[in-house]
């Protein structure tokens, strides 16, 4: 049975931010549509942010560590303001792969909140992941 929880805004991590972030990526799918790559998806999404005056980094390195040893290395799409991972995906469905690179992303940079978009043929969804570890 699924339990329904109401959830208040102060509930919510970051929610001024993510909701500017939102807005960046629906004023994005609505600039450009529908049915390009991730890549141009990026470069689009790095202009608005940039004119929106969002703090961000795109393409940010991170090192997977064990025992202090580099045993592999990650590749963010965006970080938003030091707090937010952004991935940037296109497809009808979000994949049980992205979410579980996105919480890859997020425990080892040792955020709260990952955001996984998708941009699809109607429309931008947008999936909040949240590190609970």
């Amino acid at each position: 049975m699924l339990r329904k929880y109401k959830i208040y805004k102060q509930d919510l991590i970051y929610p001024d931010l993510s909701y500017e972030i939102s807005g960046v990526l629906f004023d994005v799918f609505k600039e450009i549509g529908s049915g390009h790559q991730e890549k141009h998806y990026q470069r689009a999404i790095a202009i608005a942010l940039k004119n929106k005056g969002i703090k961000f980094q795109e393409q940010v390195p991170a090192d997977l560590l064990y025992n202090n040893e580099k045993i592999g290395k990650y590749f963010l799409d965006f970080v938003i303001d030091d707090k937010i991972v952004l991935e940037i995906k296109k497809g009808v469905y979000f994949r049980k792969t992205n979410l579980g690179q996105v919480i890859g992303y997020l425990k080892v940079k040792n955020y709260k909140l990952g955001l996984i978009a998708n941009f699809t043929d109607k429309g931008v969804k947008i999936y909040r992941v949240l590190n609970t570890c």
